[in-house]
């Protein structure tokens, strides 16, 4: 096993002073005893060193410990582990619990915000949050209302909060954040009520303000430099961004933020992904809608973007942009890459260079994809890098107040924002998947601050002439842009996956299992049924030199959200009610950490 460290050693490493507080962060990070954040490393990998728990022991699995958060409703993201604490979040109100691990748990302190119980209607797709981050000895929480809180990780008292955003127009949180050497970035929800999105840099040290760059809009706004941020290799050019708008509508546009956020130390630039135009309605907002449905590469002391790459212009399907993007060093056609991989909403898994934002590779993770025939690769197309839309499923070629049927995929997309795990081992990406298609009606939608900016009716349901159920769970080849296996799920696959040096992938169904797989062959080694369907993602730690594997439960999310708000309309929940409608027959509401471990 690997050296642990304490809690108090922990902090004593990141009290060297705020500069280094990445570094030591990293430390954190790079001891695999430890689960120090959300992304389980830097580079978006949720790839674990660790391997006392293996493909050859993994069936005799039990359950350790639980605990049960107090909340209903939706949980997403994971638990951190921190020397010898465990810091466990929950959906609104956004409770943080510090859990003695030497001590059965015994909670060190609890913090529970007052907030404002109306941002709970103004939040899209249920009321979950994606965890909070550790570092300088502090956990960092983005509560629902946009408050940023830096908690003190021992007393858990607020040394400085900060207010991101404001409700009354639509601004809200659902995401992690993520301690970039001595800032804390930031993003923002709210696309379907006409949020201008953006990522902010906070100091950690006090929680002041030290850039901010907008997703659309002016130049200066979105910290672009027109003659060096690129897109394809080609500069961007002056007001590339206003100019894809009609007027003023990029000011209510959406490219909201809240998404995973990836950092490479080498190159120094950070990634994230940007949402989709608002409104739904393709027909009242012309142009490629510049810059939603965009990867972002940028520098993380000033936030001046390096590259952009559009992967879907001019949206018509709510097809979001913001998965995680997962950096690794690869070989491709001889040569060995830095490369980023993104499994995006719209089915089509991307691999590009991650210094340059060149497109290498572009290809459908679900075969059912229709909305797109193919995306151009060959940089002397003038189609380089688009989407071939097939016009029978474009929501804008049919025209307002038409109902487009049999689109693939769904809204809620081929993957939504549970994010994916890579095996150095395999080579291989292990990416939990929704297999839902879509009936689409845009309508004529009028913007007012802080109500609903959509335009559009949509029904969900499984594609025709496939397996029966929602999800799948694949093994992917980034390099090749290949499926490699395939394991069908009843319902799609909401859960953030985990891989080992076990040789085993873990992930969670909505059903509520958690489940080992062969990360080589696909086969199932190991299930247990948790109270209620599973939206975290699956994270695993050392104690006493004993590995657990733990994972959040509690059904909820867009997919769940029908049963974690109490829906029962069919085209409520953006569409995914009537959907999902079946959920309610396996699991039901209840928000538990499950502990796992082999036994002696």
């Amino acid at each position: 096993m690997y050296k642990f460290l304490t809690l108090t050693s922990a902090i004593a490493l990141c009290s060297a002073g705020v500069a280094s507080a990445n570094e030591e962060l990293q430390k954190l990070i790079d001891d695999p005893n430890q689960w120090a954040i959300q992304t389980g490393d830097y580079m978006n990998q949720r790839y674990s060193v660790l391997d006392q728990i293996n493909k050859e022991n993994v069936g005799n699995l039990q359950v350790d410990w639980t605990f049960s958060t107090g909340v209903l409703r939706g949980h997403e993201g994971s638990p951190l582990v921190i020397g010898d604490v465990m810091y466990v979040h929950t959906p609104f109100p956004n409770i943080v619990y510090a859990l003695d691990l030497k001590d059965d748990g015994r909670i060190i302190w609890k913090y529970e915000p007052k907030q404002d119980p109306n941002v709970i209607p103004v939040m899209c797709c249920d009321t979950v949050n994606r965890g909070v981050a550790y570092a300088d000895d502090k956990i960092f929480l983005h509560q629902a209302d946009t408050t940023l809180v830096a908690l003190n990780a021992e007393t858990g008292e607020v040394e400085w909060s900060v207010v991101n955003g404001d409700p009354t127009i639509g601004e809200t949180n659902t995401a992690t954040v993520m301690p970039v050497k001595d800032k804390v970035l930031v993003g923002i929800s709210g696309g379907e009520f006409g949020v201008r999105g953006h990522l902010t840099a906070y100091n950690m040290a006090d929680g002041t303000m030290a850039w901010r760059a907008y997703s659309l809009g002016p130049d200066e706004d979105m910290l672009v430099d027109p003659e060096n941020t690129t897109h394809l290799g080609e500069p961007i050019g002056a007001n590339s961004s206003l100019d894809s708008w009609e007027g003023d509508q990029w000011k209510i546009g959406g490219g909201t933020t809240w998404g995973w956020y990836s950092y490479d130390p080498e190159l120094d630039l950070i990634y994230y992904g940007t949402a989709n135009p608002s409104t739904w309605n393709p027909a009242q907002r012309p142009g490629d809608n510049k810059w939603t449905m965009t990867i972002m590469a940028r520098n993380p002391d000033d936030g001046m973007a390096k590259w952009f790459y559009q992967k879907t212009p001019h949206d018509e399907w709510d097809y979001d942009g913001i998965n995680e993007n997962i950096l690794v060093d690869q070989e491709i056609d001889g040569e060995m890459r830095k490369l980023l991989v993104n499994f995006d909403r719209n089915g089509f898994g991307y691999t590009l260079d991650r210094e340059t934002g060149e497109l290498l590779v572009a290809e459908k993770f679900d075969p059912v994809v229709n909305w797109a025939s193919e995306v151009i690769i060959d940089p002397e197309s003038d189609q380089h890098g688009r989407p071939q839309v097939v016009a029978e499923y474009s929501t804008e070629q049919n025209g307002e107040d038409v109902n487009s049927t049999g689109i693939c995929p769904a809204a809620l997309g081929s993957k939504d924002q549970q994010p994916a795990a890579f095996s150095p081992e395999t080579g291989l990406f292990y990416v939990p998947t929704n297999h839902v298609c879509m009936d689409y009606e845009p309508f004529r939608v009028s913007y007012t601050a802080g109500q609903p900016f959509v335009g559009a009716t949509l029904s969900m349901y499984p594609p025709d002439d496939s397996h029966g159920g929602m999800g799948n769970f694949i093994a992917w080849d980034a390099t090749t842009g290949e499926i490699k296996w395939s394991l069908p799920e009843k319902f799609s696959v909401w859960s953030g996956a985990l891989a080992t040096a076990g040789d085993v992938v873990f992930y969670g169904t909505l059903e509520g299992y958690l489940k080992a797989i062969d990360a080589q062959t696909g086969d199932e080694l190991y299930k247990f049924k948790t109270p209620s369907g599973i939206i975290g993602n699956v994270m695993t730690y050392v104690l006493d030199d004993k590995q657990y594997i733990a994972v959040l439960s509690g059904v909820g999310g867009w997919a769940g959200i029908g049963l974690a708000a109490g829906l029962t309309n069919p085209t409520d929940g953006l569409g995914a009610v009537g959907g999902y409608a079946s959920l309610a027959d396996y699991t039901a509401l209840g928000g538990q950490l499950t502990v796992f471990s082999v036994p002696d």
